[in-house]
């Protein structure tokens, strides 16, 4: 398996992850998912994996964020969007741009700790790349409503320097 991974900027990088993002997330299939009628931040980075044909196949978003923990600043990371294409799942493309985007944060040394929210159905894959169930509240931004509890999918954390596994997290902005 030949692939290449690339790290980009998010706006710049855009044109390239909408089509595999439009596919995976079609907007029929999103009108059926708990976080339909959620607006969520666009990415600071993409990490796009293309295969040995030189197609994205994978994509996945990295967020950095001043967030509030129980009162405290900390600096955090959010991964998001993440997309495998249907053709090319079960292959390894996920986890590999997961790491990619955790060795980028990692090199950075700028964030405490990485946070994302997934579906139940896919809480057992982040938990078997290291991630932690957040035990706690998650507050967000959301344009017609102001600070909401954001409780559409589940958070979990990845311990860069210190990642909290309870408490009360704000985003400080639009969940990723």
């Amino acid at each position: 398996m030949g692939i290449e991974i690339d790290v980009l900027n998010g706006d710049a990088a855009w044109k390239q992850a909408e089509p595999l993002l439009g596919a995976v997330w079609p907007p029929h299939v999103v009108a059926k998912l708990p976080w339909a009628d959620v607006v969520f931040a666009d990415a600071d980075l993409r990490v796009l994996v293309r295969d040995d044909a030189d197609e994205i196949v994978c994509h996945v978003g990295i967020f950095h964020r001043e967030v509030s923990w129980d009162g405290r600043r900390m600096r955090a990371a959010g991964i998001g969007g993440v997309a495998t294409r249907d053709d090319a799942r079960r292959r390894g493309y996920a986890s590999v741009a997961l790491n990619a985007a955790i060795h980028t944060l990692r090199e950075e040394r700028s964030v405490d700790f990485a946070l994302l929210f997934c579906e139940p159905r896919h809480a057992a894959f982040y938990i078997a790349r290291g991630w932690k169930a957040f035990d706690g509240e998650i507050y967000a931004e959301q344009p017609d409503a102001g600070r909401v509890r954001f409780d559409a999918i589940a958070p979990h954390v990845h311990d860069l320097k210190r990642a909290p596994r309870q408490g009360v997290i704000d985003l400080c902005g639009l969940p990723w």
